[in-house]
């Protein structure tokens, strides 16, 4: 549900690029492309640029259940 700490693939950290990227490359605004934003950031990797590429944000749409 949360971005998870590290990269599943090579362990390296990612979860603490999540809240400038989000805030940066977000759908809604759409102010910057994501691909410069993962530059600016220093996520060269591309297995831990999918994890901060593909994640889905969902404890708003689970958290009604629990």
């Amino acid at each position: 549900m949360m971005v998870p700490v590290r990269c599943f693939t090579c362990g390296n950290t990612v979860g603490e690029y999540w809240e400038e990227y989000e805030a940066r490359a977000s759908t809604l605004d759409g102010d910057e492309d994501p691909e410069q934003v993962l530059d600016d950031l220093g996520v060269e990797r591309h297995c831990c640029r999918r994890m901060l590429v593909s994640h889905e944000d969902l404890v708003d749409v689970v958290s009604p259940y629990q």
